[in-house]
């Protein structure tokens, strides 16, 4: 897709898809949709990401909403920004990439580990029959949980808790995305891969690396991706 294309798409996406979560701030609205439309064509696009259906998510998703007030002018900077409690909603290239890697269909079930503000979550809604996402700092969970039902992502289910041993009542996931770093990728995660199922994880303590787990029957096959920093994945992934 050509840049004015990929520009004109966006914006339909967000004339069409936009209003019901709308401020009521037509100028606002406008200039944060500009932003976004120039984020998916300069940030995500240009740097590789061709997947169609996660650059519409990035298009219609407002990352604004889920950042702190006084952070909101970034929001759609390529950059990683504070969301409290020592947590950060990713870099937006960083959750495309994620997400392609992840590659979701519509009938796919998606486990999430570290909810965050629920950005991420509600980029793989969009593209998953259902996500069920993990955070273990409790206001966090508590607070994605109201922005994501008040924004109308219905079919996320939003759980505090330490997301190490993952969500085994609802297993197997289809995908599987962690957005904190452990210093090696906990077994109960490749255990809860349904079959041909996809986790991406950062994974080191320094120096980490973005890592692409498959399943293939009983066989794991594992990638390295790129290099990456991230939040420490805390509880019992420490001990």
């Amino acid at each position: 897709m050509t840049s004015v294309r990929l520009l004109l798409a966006c914006f339909m996406l967000v004339v069409v898809g936009g209003a019901a979560c709308g401020s009521g701030d037509e100028k606002s609205d406008s200039t944060f949709a500009q932003a976004r439309a120039r984020m998916v064509q300069r940030q995500i696009a240009s740097r590789g990401i061709s997947d169609q259906r996660v650059l519409e998510a990035l298009c219609k998703v407002e990352r604004h909403r889920y950042v702190p007030k006084t952070y909101r002018s970034f929001a759609y900077d390529d950059t990683p920004l504070p969301i409290g409690y020592d947590q950060t909603i990713s870099q937006p290239y960083i959750v495309a990439l994620m997400t392609e890697l992840a590659d979701v269909d519509s009938t796919d079930r998606v486990l999430e580990i570290g909810t965050g503000s629920g950005y991420q979550a509600a980029i793989l809604s969009l593209l998953a029959s259902e996500v069920f996402t993990i955070e273990i700092v409790q206001p966090l969970a508590d607070s994605a949980k109201a922005r994501l039902s008040r924004l109308g992502y219905s079919n996320v289910t939003v759980r505090a808790g330490d997301g190490f041993r993952g969500w085994e009542e609802e297993a197997p996931f289809d995908a599987i995305v962690v957005t904190c770093a452990p210093e090696e990728i906990p077994p109960p995660l490749i255990d809860q891969l349904a079959d041909s199922g996809r986790l991406v994880i950062p994974v080191g303590d320094m120096w980490q690396e973005l890592i692409l787990l498959t399943r293939d029957g009983d066989k794991i096959n594992r990638q390295s991706v790129a290099p990456v920093r991230f939040v420490p994945m805390t509880g019992e992934a420490e001990r």
